[in-house]
């Protein structure tokens, strides 16, 4: 929802960004591998109990995730360029949800749901983006919804910061993807009959 909504607000800042990127030769294929090796530590923060790293580590390589997909608009994007950056997403989000399962084994059972959940709203929206005709200022058709990247960044920064309502926020996470995930449906449901 904030990605589809809020953007508006920070986009000068990461156009802004993505230009003076450029402007130094880099390509966003290489902000694309850099926000990842930054997001991918968050889970290892996480597990040793660095809060504080694992956030930053989080919230930069989200920021370095928007960025690239700025550069790539401006310049030549690629298929390989967004499957990198999908694939990239997840990894980041699986080491977070892996970071929480081996420091908190009492919440384990939470997370898996959570993990299992994100699989199935991530199926639906990459789904309907391949089915539809329809495309957006991506390289494919984004379905918003409830939970957007910033939404579950918001959320894992929560679990973060409060390990002692792990599971309840764990379980609240969940049910945004499930809603998430219901939201899509619907709408795949009909962008799809329109198609047909």
């Amino acid at each position: 929802m904030l990605d589809t909504h809020a953007r508006k607000y920070v986009d000068p800042f990461i156009d802004r960004t993505a230009t003076s990127f450029l402007n130094t030769g880099l390509t966003a294929n290489q902000v694309t591998h850099v926000a990842f090796a930054i997001g991918v530590t968050s889970g290892l923060w996480i597990y040793l109990e660095q809060p504080l790293l694992a956030i930053v580590a989080l919230w930069l390589s989200g920021f370095l995730d928007a960025v690239d997909g700025a550069m790539a608009r401006k310049s030549k994007s690629s298929a390989w360029g967004t499957l990198l950056d999908i694939s990239y997403d997840r990894l980041v989000e699986i080491s977070v949800i892996v970071g929480f399962a081996f420091l908190y084994p009492g919440s384990m059972w939470a997370l898996l749901l959570l993990a299992c959940s994100i699989i199935w709203a991530m199926t639906i929206f990459l789904t309907v983006g391949a089915l539809t005709e329809k495309k957006g200022m991506k390289s494919f058709y984004y379905q918003a919804g409830l939970a957007e990247r910033t939404e579950g960044f918001i959320l894992f920064s929560l679990m973060i910061l409060f390990p002692n309502y792990l599971t309840l926020l764990t379980l609240l996470f969940l049910a945004v993807e499930v809603f998430t995930a219901l939201q899509r449906l619907n709408e795949a449901k009909k962008i799809l009959k329109e198609a047909e």
